[in-house]
């Protein structure tokens, strides 16, 4: 069996507030800079065969904070990128709640393709075939992947057997790590969502 350690790479000023989508030239912001240091510490004590990432700056980034404590070098892999969330890429988050196309989506992934962008099941396809290709060369190990919430979500419900309809209900965070097993049997899931100081956050 291998482990894969799903990380979604660390804040940015558009978190929460617009579409960036596949954008290039997005970077984390001083308060993803301090998350990374503390995800790259924590993972620090998991022994790790690789590491693959989104080739987008901001998973870059969190990628190679990991790596460099492990003495790897990141592999850029686009099967890990961010949904191609077409014509909505740099869209105000604010703006697109007022479209019933956006709430449709929201509501109903399955079936709801951004417009000129990607289908969730499609992310889901491309996000699952790759990861049962890097469970071929890396039998035993573990393997962590830095990407983004909403492919992040859309492996986890797929490999939970939850309809991606329901994906929205995962919440993954900025610098979170959450661990699947895969084998020749059915899926395991280790943790959802979790960060440096377990569930400290809740206190705040």
């Amino acid at each position: 069996m291998t482990t894969f350690l799903l990380i979604r790479h660390g804040a940015t000023d558009a978190v929460g507030k617009r579409i960036m989508g596949r954008l290039p030239g997005i970077h984390v912001n001083a308060e993803g800079r301090k998350e990374v240091e503390s995800l790259a510490q924590w993972v620090a004590r998991v022994r790790l065969a690789a590491v693959y990432s989104s080739p987008l700056e901001r998973a870059l980034f969190t990628a190679e904070a990991i790596a460099a404590r492990h003495g790897l070098e990141v592999a850029r892999d686009p099967a890990f990128g961010e949904i191609d969330f077409g014509d909505w890429t740099g869209r105000e988050l604010s703006e697109l709640e007022a479209q019933d196309h956006w709430r449709r989506w929201n509501a109903v992934r399955s079936l709801t393709r951004a417009p000129n962008g990607e289908l969730t099941l499609e992310v889901q396809l491309r996000v699952y075939n790759r990861m049962q290709q890097l469970r071929s060369r890396h039998p035993e190990q573990n393997v962590a992947i830095v990407s983004h919430g909403d492919p992040i979500r859309a492996i986890l419900a797929h490999l939970a057997g939850i309809p991606v309809d329901l994906a929205l209900r995962l919440r993954i965070d900025t610098a979170s790590v959450s661990a699947v097993r895969l084998g020749d049997w059915a899926p395991e899931i280790l943790g959802l969502n979790q960060r440096p100081g377990g569930l400290e956050w809740l206190h705040a």
